[in-house]
This record gives structure tokens, sequence and C-alpha cells, in this order.
């Protein structure tokens, strides 16, 4: 299934900005994570198409999986 990741804030040092993915069908958002490279612990925000997701959301044909790190300061 085709999927459009989007990175934002430090999660696109060193990664991209928004990628086109072929992944298989039924892949939830903890393993896109995964192949990034990223914990669990650094996610703040997952949307999916525009609306908050979860690590155990599976994605669906042509969705669009937004990632957002947590946010620190005072």
């Amino acid at each position: 299934m085709h999927v459009t990741v989007k990175l934002f804030a430090t999660f696109r040092n060193g990664r991209f900005k928004i990628a086109e993915q072929e992944l298989p069908e039924g892949t939830e958002c903890r393993r896109v994570v995964l192949d990034l490279g990223l914990t669990e612990e650094e996610i703040g925000i997952i949307m999916i198409n525009g609306r908050h997701g979860t690590l155990d959301q599976k994605l669906a044909h042509n969705d669009v999986l937004s990632l957002f790190p947590l946010v620190g300061g005072g």
C-alpha cells in the first residue's frame, strides 16, 4: 500500500521532510516509527490524515502519516 510520511521539527534532521513509502497491508504506525530509527518515547503526536492517531493504529492505502516529536522547554 502507498503511504505518505511527513516528519516535523527535529525528526527531519538527517532524514526527510516528506517521503512516499510502499508498505505491506496492515502496517502499524509503530513499525514506521521504528524503521525510521525513532523510539516510541520520542513521539509527541501522531496524525493520520489530519486526525490524532496511535502507535498501534494500522495504516491504510493512501494514508498520510505525520510524526511530531515531544516539545520541551520552560
